[in-house]
């Protein structure tokens, strides 16, 4: 054992595991280079090392341990290529060391993605997010990400859609490419009461993670170009306006397709479709992070959806009220934002019609929250004014 096992690694401060040098160094760049260093420094046989941010954690490194052990083969499935990818960029785990490294194995894999179902690249990506730092920047969610906007621009007819979802429990060896086919039977979602098989499609991407849902095309390494995008989520914008989803649903498209340079008139045909139900939407539907103002969410958005809805025909009083409660616990919601200019604040408040409202109290609650934050940053700024000055009086 003392052959076999040689070196203790520290596994993100929360595991340790005994292995031998030898078998790592020949799949690990990362690990040959620190064997290498230490026994430099130390003079000596070195028996632990410590690994800090590791992606995945000990499960991470369990799962590359075991591919080096077993002679470099693992089984790489959907749920678990992101974690493998990220480990064996982290390790450095190339072709220079071991011929099919894991490194290969898991891009390999990865090629594969177009013939994935809708459910395998939504499970794909929701695995990132333990470790989203390493695949965002590896590329890895860019990729998959076009991957899922490929699937809707490909797919305006849902039928085809559902197909391919009901073999969501597959593995991309084993699924087959999206199948045009007119019966939603196989699916079990569009067998739930009261459900349709066109609302539950986009429902599906509330699952993902914030950061991964509102990552633009823009930012991180940019495998495809911003026109790619743009073309991929006018498509998928077109599909969606012949079609009926839930307002959820909608809301999640417009997070997915927004910061891929989305053309203005898709927007707008989006957001339509958004303002016509957002007596449908929840307080979360609302909160969509801000970009243009450096507030803390899209207040301009949701202006131009109330307005929208406001306009809108066939509009009943049930409908606007509702909304009108909707849109105080949102003014409530924005309110503590520092960066929230007053003007914003007022012209969301003033959007709705006063017919939309029994009384001002919300209105009023979320001004006087407003008002106390300002209150409070003058004050604080007021008081490191005081002790600057004194500091300097002093010096």
């Amino acid at each position: 054992m003392p052959q076999l096992c040689d070196l203790a690694i520290h596994v993100n401060g929360q595991q340790i595991f005994f292995l031998n040098q030898k078998i790592l160094s020949a799949y690990s760049g990362k690990f040959k280079k620190i064997i290498r260093q230490e026994k430099r420094k130390s003079q000596i046989k070195i028996s632990s090392i410590g690994i800090d941010n590791f992606p995945g954690g000990p499960d991470g490194f369990e799962m590359v341990s075991r591919f080096c052990y077993n002679h470099g083969e693992i089984k790489i499935t959907v749920s678990n290529v992101a974690l493998l990818h990220s480990c064996a960029v982290f390790l450095g785990m190339t072709e220079n060391l071991s011929t099919g490294n894991l490194l290969k194995q898991t891009e390999t894999f990865l090629d594969g993605v177009i013939d994935w179902s809708w459910h395998d690249i939504i499970a794909s990506l929701k695995s990132c997010e333990s470790f989203f730092t390493y695949s965002d920047t590896s590329g890895l969610v860019e990729k998959l990400i076009f991957s899922l906007l490929e699937k809707l621009a490909q797919n305006s007819d849902i039928a085809t859609l559902i197909a391919s979802s009901s073999s969501s429990s597959s593995s991309p060896e084993t699924a087959s490419r999206f199948r045009f086919s007119s019966s939603a039977k196989t699916t079990p979602e569009s067998n739930k009461p009261g459900s349709s098989s066109k609302q539950w499609w986009f429902d599906d991407l509330i699952v993902l993670p914030p950061m991964i849902i509102e990552k633009g095309g823009a930012k991180g390494t940019v495998l495809y170009s911003r026109a790619d995008y743009a073309g991929l989520a006018s498509t998928a914008v077109h599909g969606v306006s012949r079609n009926s989803f839930s307002c959820r649903g909608l809301f999640s498209v417009l997070r997915v397709v927004s910061g891929f340079g989305l053309t203005r008139d898709c927007r707008a045909k989006l957001e339509k479709l958004i303002g016509a139900m957002l007596d449908q939407a929840t307080l979360d539907d609302l909160l969509v992070s801000g970009h243009d103002d450096r507030g803390v969410f899209d207040v301009n958005l949701v202006i131009r959806l109330i307005r929208i809805f406001v306009n809108g025909d066939f509009l009943s009083p049930q409908k606007l009220k509702k909304v009108g409660r909707l849109i105080d616990k949102y003014l409530c919601e924005i309110s503590p934002d520092q960066n929230l200019k007053t003007s914003k604040l007022l012209g969301v408040a003033e959007s709705l019609p006063d017919s939309a409202r029994d009384c001002f109290d919300g209105v009023y609650k979320a001004i006087d929250i407003y008002l106390q934050i300002e209150v409070e940053c003058h004050l604080n700024l007021a008081i490191g004014m005081v002790w600057l000055t004194s500091l300097l009086a002093f010096v």
